[in-house]
């Protein structure tokens, strides 16, 4: 019966005339449904506007509309849409008909799409392309997410900065009012504000650390993109370049810029500049040959070459007894950089001042803004190279001797004419000659001797001997030696480093004695001190395509032999390598071809008997020697631009060091005191990250 009575009631309403006074196509009806079943009410509104609905079947309810006065007839339909909308669900227009779905399934169905403004109205569904000009649309997509119901969806496609949003069109319009007022590209251009009296360079770093401070009290300001402002200084023009997303804060920069742009009371522009990385007397130096044009002074303080010099050593004068001692100077690495005088060119002075590592500039402000650029650009923290070096010298000797001697003296003792004879190879105090070992068992040199005694004999001249009729000796010798340092150097990008690991030994330069019964001064020598062992001097420079130039220079000397007494000094070997390398950071190069081998065969023979076959063996003594040495030089230089790098290669060296201590240590015993390592103490170990 409710159905029937509410069926009843619609057809009423259809049957309700046209008002009196208003038009066929004015003509107004009377809306009165309460608690009405949704498609007796659809059904109505079709009757009404001529319009097909197809209905889902998911469609089920009811729905309340009620009208207080009539209203006209093309009002019926977007009521309907109002009141179904209500119930969650939505109606899409189709080819002829409309289609009246669940809300949740209407953004898959064909809705109408259109760029630009909404044309619809009410409560139509439909999808909307807004193309950005200026705000970015994936930014936009969280702050409209709000403002569009769940069912309904909003997307960013950023190749064209455009948002595709469906929703009902009625808040579409309303998107569409909220979007035009947002993208407005005003707050985004930068601004210039040019400078009169003050240094646009100061002016920036000032207003960068209060802006920076006020807009980072606190997390939620400093995470807001309009809260920032960009402050940029032309050094060249002298000007201040602003951007922010905020008209307030951008107006407040150039308010500040305003009250701190103004003439000052002191007379003269005199600015201090303090240096973080770059050394203040080469800067001053390299700004004058700018200013100038004269590179002698930039060249003055240039280091010298490290391979300007091929001596190891350092000069130095030690006098002999009661002599007066000479002198040999030579720069020290740890004095500072002469500090230059002041130059005063163009209208601007300059003076280095190394105390403070500071740069005194007494100059307009347009020459200070530019030598101000200048300084910052040269004023950079330098990156480092580590470079590790293994030097391998491994020499080997071999050597070999055989021989038989003989000698027959038994008719010595005899006063009868006889004959005597025999071989001896070799020269006296060797080892090797049968007469020594005859004269003195203990003089045989090494290796194995055999021989053949019968009593003694006396040889006039040297005494009694042992009678050694035959000795055959027999050697062989190998000597290996394996030479292996590791030195690691740590320097700046184009500065020298060196590392010198063996003695410093003198050697005489001059010397003066008194002759005769002459008077002369107090006699004296001048000795010249040089490094002998192994010396290492590398300068880096980093290139642009990340490589390494090393510029190297390698030395290994040694004294020949210290029991040689040579009235002109002690003789040394040495083997030096100088090359120019070009290397990737953290790969390897080996520098060789320092080899030297040597060969030397001798022999001691009888003539004729010597060469027969055989039995020449009895009448010969061969020594035979090879001698080789080779040096191989591997270097793997690593490149250092932050406290990461080298945080990471301290560790490893450090823990490499201590764990080498702990082996070395003895093992402890009862009663026996500690040898133990001491542990380094903590200001001493490296940060671990």
């Amino acid at each position: 019966m409710p159905r029937f009575r509410i069926a009843t009631a619609a057809l009423l309403l259809l049957l309700i005339g046209p008002v009196s006074g208003l038009a066929a196509a004015e003509e107004a009806v009377r809306l009165d449904f309460v608690n009405a079943d949704i498609e007796a009410v659809v059904k109505a509104v079709g009757e009404m506007t001529g319009r097909t609905f197809v209905v889902d079947s998911r469609v089920k309810g009811t729905v309340n509309v009620v009208s207080g006065k009539p209203i006209p007839r093309a009002m019926a339909y977007p009521m309907l849409q109002s009141a179904l909308r209500a119930q969650g669900f939505v109606t899409v227009e189709g080819a002829g008909f409309v289609k009246i779905v669940p809300e949740a399934d209407g953004k898959t169905n064909p809705t109408p799409v259109g760029p630009g403004p909404v044309a619809a109205r009410g409560d139509q569904l439909m999808t909307q392309v807004f193309t950005l000009k200026n705000e970015s649309a994936a930014q936009l997509v969280n702050v409209l997410r709000p403002l569009i119901p769940a069912n309904n969806t909003i997307a960013a496609y950023p190749s064209t900065n455009s948002l595709i949003i469906t929703d009902y069109a009625d808040n579409l319009k309303r998107i569409a009012r909220i979007i035009e007022t947002i993208d407005q590209g005003g707050g985004t251009e930068p601004v210039l504000v040019p400078i009169l009296y003050a240094s646009a360079v100061d002016l920036a770093q000032t207003l960068n650390r209060l802006l920076t401070d006020v807009g980072s009290a606190t997390a939620t300001s400093a995470s807001e993109p309009t809260q920032r402002v960009q402050i940029i200084a032309d050094a060249r023009t002298n000007s201040v370049l602003l951007r922010s997303e905020n008209p307030m804060r951008l107006a407040r920069a150039k308010g500040l810029i305003e009250q701190l742009d103004t003439p000052t009371s002191r007379t003269g522009n005199v600015h201090i500049l303090y240096l973080k990385n770059a050394e203040a007397a080469r800067v001053a130096q390299t700004l004058r040959a700018v200013m100038t044009g004269d590179s002698s002074g930039a060249a003055s303080q240039a280091p010298a070459s490290p391979m300007t010099a091929l001596g190891s050593g350092t000069g130095s004068a030690a006098a002999g007894a009661g002599g007066a001692p000479g002198t040999a100077a030579t720069a020290s690495p740890f004095q500072p950089a002469a500090a230059s005088g002041a130059i005063s060119v163009g209208g601007a002075t300059i003076q280095a001042d190394s105390t403070n590592n500071a740069l005194i500039i007494n100059a307009p402000e347009a020459i200070y803004n530019n030598l101000r650029a200048v300084v910052e650009m040269l004023d950079v923290r330098r990156a480092q190279v580590f470079v590790e070096v293994l030097i391998v010298e491994i020499t080997a000797d071999r050597a070999a001797e055989f021989g038989i001697q003989w000698q027959a003296l038994s008719g010595l003792s005899s006063s009868n004419t006889q004959v005597i004879g025999g071989t001896n190879f070799g020269t006296r105090g060797s080892g090797r000659n049968i007469i020594d070992t005859a004269t003195s068992i203990g003089a045989a040199g090494p290796g194995l001797n055999l021989g053949i005694v019968r009593g003694q004999v006396f040889i006039p001249g040297i005494g009694t001997i042992t009678n050694l009729g035959l000795l055959a000796r027999a050697l062989e010798t190998d000597a290996n030696a394996n030479i292996l340092s590791t030195p690691n150097l740590l320097t700046l990008d184009n500065e020298e480093a060196k590392v010198v690991i063996g003695q410093n030994v003198p050697f005489i330069t001059g010397q003066y004695a008194q002759t005769g019964t002459q008077t002369t001064p107090t006699p004296f020598q001048t000795i010249e001190r040089r490094d002998v062992g192994l010396t290492l001097r590398v300068k880096p420079q980093i290139t642009e395509g990340g490589t390494v130039r090393l510029a190297i220079f390698q030395e290994v000397s040694s004294l020949q032999d210290l029991t040689i007494t040579n009235a002109s000094g002690p003789i040394t070997n040495k083997r030096s390598l100088e090359s120019n390398v070009l290397v990737d950071d953290g790969q390897i190069v080996v520098l060789g071809g320092l080899l030297q081998d040597s060969l030397s065969n001798g022999q001691d023979k009888v003539p004729l008997l010597g060469d027969v076959p055989g039995i020449g063996n009895l009448f010969r003594y061969e020594t035979r020697k090879r001698s080789k040495t080779n040096l191989m030089v591997f270097l793997r230089p690593t490149v250092i631009r932050d406290a990461t790098v080298a945080r990471g290669l301290t560790n490893d060296r450090y823990d490499f060091v201590i764990g080498e201590q702990k082996k070395a240590a003895p093992e402890e015993r009862m009663f026996w005191p500690d040898t133990s390592v001491p542990e380094p103490p903590a200001s001493l170990r490296p940060n671990k990250p």
